[in-house]
């Protein structure tokens, strides 16, 4: 018994008015069906008992096995008195094969007049045919759900990718990458959760969505308005603030996981809707976060590859730890030659950044450590194989980190660091200031900031975060990490809207 047709495509490429007349030929069966009294949207459940990939895995142990399988018919090849046809589940795909006479004439008749796309479920044995591919015999057919739809043609029907991104659900049915992306996201998220509560003892929390003041980063908000109360709440940009109040409360490790909103621009790695894991360990501090990052991404890497070397279109990245450590004004002075580490003032130091060519109309009302923070955006960050990593990027200034410690050792410096890889930022961590009288002047300078316009993205004042703080924050480790980068990164996938199963898109004509 063999399947002389296997290679061919499921479908060929129809016009729109093809496509619109065969849309028009399935309402008509599905009618012929309900007329017969075998409507297929009846049909409650299908008692499945096997899938494609343990059948074909574990065909020696499941030969003559009888199984129940059930998914959709992607591929079908009518041969007289015998047809075979492919059916793809949540695990793949596997090949089945009917006959006229184990099943009737007139079942045998209404098989074949079902279409690529529908769904069913089916009986029978597991065999192989006389080309050794593992199959299943079928002896009893259901159709579950009909589709009035018509697939995309496999071969040039699936180009587009912003209707790839709007109709996600066609994309996963015809693009097996696509479902092991997010197969493998899922495993990346339950590693996350694993090592944070098995290894280091977090607590997972939920905090507000909705927000009065979108704290925790530097970043536009969208806002909103609750009718009932009449009052403006924004959606979160961070999950930051809200936990560091439960450290307040006893809750010594929580973290959480879940979406945070910017409203900003979109590209390759920016997204307005994105997710975020923030965790805060009481008693830690910032080495303990470079260690849970190492520990996080080593071991998601495990999950996902089985290594713990990371492919990105062609560049290898070894996240083995311990990572490597460079410094933010160190690199700055490297590059540019301005000796920062001699310079307080800020008139000097907006001098010198000027001369270098910054921008002397935006340079006007930056401090010491803004211009810092701005010159290795401006002249370090694209260096190349600087940030390839993976890098522990160190020594942010204290103003450009509202919510970090100072270090003791150069009180113009933060204990702050951000990890990178591929160029990419993945993670934002602190020594977490929990000085409040410190806290207060710092949110007061960038209240300022948002006040005069200097800067529409600078922290908000929030003054129920500084009660807190007066309440007595222990000395805190606490990190960021974005997780459809980490994915993107981990699958080898070019856009952040490829690990998003449903990503924001400007809505169509009509829509």
């Amino acid at each position: 018994m063999s399947n002389d047709n296997h290679n061919a495509p499921e479908t060929v490429e129809l016009t729109a008015e093809e496509v619109s007349e065969q849309r028009k030929i399935r309402r008509e069966k599905l009618q012929e069906l309900r007329d017969m009294g075998r409507d297929p949207f009846v049909q409650e459940t299908y008692n499945v008992t096997a899938h494609s990939k343990d059948i074909k895995e574990n065909f020696e142990a499941m030969e003559g096995e009888e199984v129940a399988i059930a998914g959709r018919i992607m591929r079908k090849r009518i041969m007289g008195k015998a047809a075979f046809f492919d059916v793809q589940d949540k695990q793949g795909r596997i090949q089945c094969y009917i006959k006229r006479d184990d099943i009737g004439v007139d079942e045998y008749k209404i098989f074949k007049t079902y279409d690529i796309g529908d769904i069913v479920g089916l009986r029978g044995f597991v065999f192989k045919t006389r080309t050794d591919e593992v199959s299943v015999h079928t002896q009893e057919l259901t159709l579950l759900a009909k589709s009035l739809q018509v697939l995309p043609d496999k071969w040039s029907g699936l180009q587009d990718i912003d209707l790839r991104y709007r109709q996600r659900y066609v994309d996963l049915i015809m693009n097996e990458d696509v479902r092991k992306t997010f197969y493998n996201r899922a495993k990346i998220v339950k590693t996350v959760r694993e090592v944070l509560e098995e290894d280091y003892g977090f607590l997972e929390v939920e905090t507000p969505v909705l927000q009065t003041i979108a704290g925790g980063a530097n970043a536009r908000p969208f806002n909103t308005h609750h009718n009932a109360l009449d009052f403006d709440l924004k959606l979160r940009i961070s999950l930051e603030l809200p936990l560091k109040r439960l450290i307040v409360g006893g809750l010594d490790r929580v973290y959480e996981l879940g979406k945070v909103f910017r409203n900003e621009g979109m590209d390759k790695n920016h997204s307005p809707e994105f997710t975020s894991m923030e965790a805060y360990m009481a008693y830690g501090n910032l080495e303990d976060m470079m260690d849970l990052m190492e520990q996080v991404v080593y071991k998601c890497a495990m999950a996902v590859n089985g290594s713990p070397i990371i492919t990105y279109e062609g560049k290898s990245f070894d996240v083995t730890p311990p990572w490597n450590k460079i410094d933010m004004t160190e690199t700055v002075i490297k590059v540019t030659g301005i000796p920062f580490d001699k310079i307080d003032d800020d008139e000097e130091a907006r001098a010198a950044a000027i001369k270098y060519g910054m921008n002397e109309e935006d340079v006007k009302n930056w401090t010491r450590g803004k211009i810092i923070a701005e010159m290795f955006e401006e002249y370090c960050e694209d260096l190349p194989g600087l940030l390839d990593g993976p890098v522990f990027l160190t020594g942010h200034p204290v103003d450009v980190s509202p919510l970090s410690k100072r270090d003791p050792k150069d009180p113009r410096i933060t204990r702050r660091f951000e990890a990178y890889i591929n160029g990419w930022e993945l993670s934002n961590a602190f020594s977490e200031l929990n000085d409040p009288i410190d806290q207060y002047e710092r949110f007061a300078e960038q209240q300022r900031e948002l006040d005069l316009g200097i800067d529409d993205e600078a922290h908000p004042m929030d003054t129920d975060y500084v009660n807190a703080l007066e309440i007595g924050l222990p000395p805190t480790g606490g990190i960021g990490i974005g997780i459809d980068r980490l994915v993107m990164l981990i699958t080898d996938s070019t856009t952040i809207r490829d690990v998003q199963l449903f990503p924001v898109m400007k809505p169509l004509a009509g829509e």
